[in-house]
């Protein structure tokens, strides 16, 4: 597969959900499906009140659409079932919860949520597993270190709920996940391309993602038309996982992943914190870029500013598989 392919791709699905996007958003509007803002979060938030929601929907139809079609077409023989099938079932999971959000106020509760997560992500590490008989993990600068293929699904179902949750975290902001996303993406696209052997469909399915996402932006920064939704952040954060998996680089998905990391890590430090010093607080609100909005930052601001974090992150990941190619 040659690089224009992956171009293709790319553009492809920018201008399918630009052109579908209009129409999506009147449907969800006529459906009622707005988004419910929570009381707690900051007041500037209030007048987002009845946004269409679910926006994640449209860029996976639209993505697991375009690969099959690229599938018959461009691609060699051979799909990638994993990342396609955690896309559809979390995407289906998370739409589920707008669903319920906007007719009701409130989602599926946080226990059920994680249940059906649990399931999800075990089922899908148990897939990589068995597939690729994965019995060793690569590791920055030290090359394959063995592991028990028990131990690697149990890890690897972390690591799949833990970044669906944390790109979750993340969509607070218009903007903010969708082009985190993106840069992350790109960044796994590249290493998916430069892996041994390489791995054309995994970097086909990043390029669509990228485009998909690019073509949500156009509507989704500030002020935003329409947002992405669990359907989207959770099964795009779990779905980057399971890319990571595949490549065999998730110890750099952390890396890669920087902002969705210390977005999770402010609200885990904020609830520690309260909880041991019985109602004190580190940070205004948590996840983070709430605490920088109530400093006084402009939402703009902070985004583009979580933006460069997420590209410097995604520059320092590809940099840190480069260094360690050849011990691989």
């Amino acid at each position: 597969m040659s690089n224009v392919e992956l171009i293709q791709a790319v553009l492809l699905a920018f201008a399918v959900v630009v052109i579908l996007m209009p129409a999506y958003i009147r449907s969800l509007r006529y459906l009622g499906m707005g988004k419910r803002i929570l009381v707690e979060g900051p007041e500037s938030h209030y007048t987002k009140e009845g946004t269409p929601t679910m926006g994640g929907l449209l860029i996976i139809g639209v993505v697991v659409v375009l690969f099959f079609f690229l599938n018959d077409f461009i691609l060699p023989p051979g799909g990638i079932i994993a990342p396609l099938a955690t896309l559809v079932l979390v995407g289906g999971l998370g739409a589920f919860d707008d669903y319920l959000n906007a007719k009701t106020g409130e989602g599926i509760s946080a226990r059920q949520k994680m249940l059906w997560l649990v399931v999800v992500a075990v089922a899908a590490a148990y897939q990589i597993q068995s597939t690729y008989a994965i019995d060793r993990i690569a590791v920055p600068f030290v090359g394959f270190v063995m592991i028990d293929p028990w131990v690697y699904i149990a890890f690897a179902a972390f690591a799949i709920i833990a970044a669906a949750n944390g790109v979750n975290l993340t969509d607070g902001l218009d903007g903010l996940a969708g082009g985190t996303l993106v840069f992350a993406f790109v960044a796994f696209a590249m290493i998916a391309l430069l892996n041994e052997p390489t791995q054309p469909n995994l970097a086909v399915l990043c390029g669509l993602l990228v485009g998909g996402l690019l073509g949500f932006l156009w509507f989704n920064v500030h002020p935003a038309q329409i947002f992405m939704g669990d359907s989207g952040s959770l099964a795009l954060g779990a779905t980057l996982a399971v890319t990571a998996l595949i490549t065999s680089q998730i110890l750099i998905l952390p890396v890669i992943g920087l902002v969705f990391v210390i977005e999770t890590a402010s609200v885990l430090i904020q609830v520690g914190y309260f909880k041991l010093t019985r109602g004190k607080r580190i940070f205004r609100m948590s996840p983070l870029h709430y605490h920088y909005e109530l400093q006084g930052w402009d939402e703009e601001k902070i985004t583009l500013r979580f933006w460069i974090v997420g590209i410097i992150a995604g520059l320092v990941g590809v940099t840190l598989f480069l260094a360690s190619i050849d011990k691989l």
